[in-house]
């Protein structure tokens, strides 16, 4: 049966990664979608995630708020409000936050994740 289906941050289960809370908003485990995976990011001020890659999915971040950047070997886009980001597969990548505002960005990736698998090597 089709139907609308939602979540709200307070009630979906929360991923404590490293350097990130990362909160599955919807996916395959909570919801109908199979090629999707939604979800939101918070990365402390002042701290900088561990690089990771994501062999298979490919990524769409937007910043909500805070501010910082995102690595790529010699490239570094900012993250700024309002701003998209989209990373391929195969690229390693880290996201630092800069100042005391947490950085929080809206995270998407198709097909869907394991949440935290690629931190482990086991996508």
């Amino acid at each position: 049966m089709l139907r609308l289906e939602s979540t709200h941050v307070d009630k979906c289960t929360v991923y404590h990664l490293p350097g990130r809370d990362w909160y599955y908003m919807l996916g395959p485990q909570n919801c109908q979608t199979k090629n999707l995976t939604f979800g939101l990011a918070d990365f402390p001020g002042g701290t900088q995630a561990s690089a990771h890659t994501h062999d298979t999915q490919e990524e769409i971040l937007y910043v909500i708020s805070g501010q910082g950047a995102i690595i790529a070997g010699d490239q570094q886009v900012a993250m700024i409000p309002g701003a998209a980001v989209f990373i391929p597969p195969g690229l390693p990548h880290q996201i630092r936050a800069d100042g005391e505002e947490t950085l929080r960005v809206v995270t998407l990736f198709s097909p869907p994740v394991i949440p935290g698998a690629y931190d482990t090597g086991k996508e």
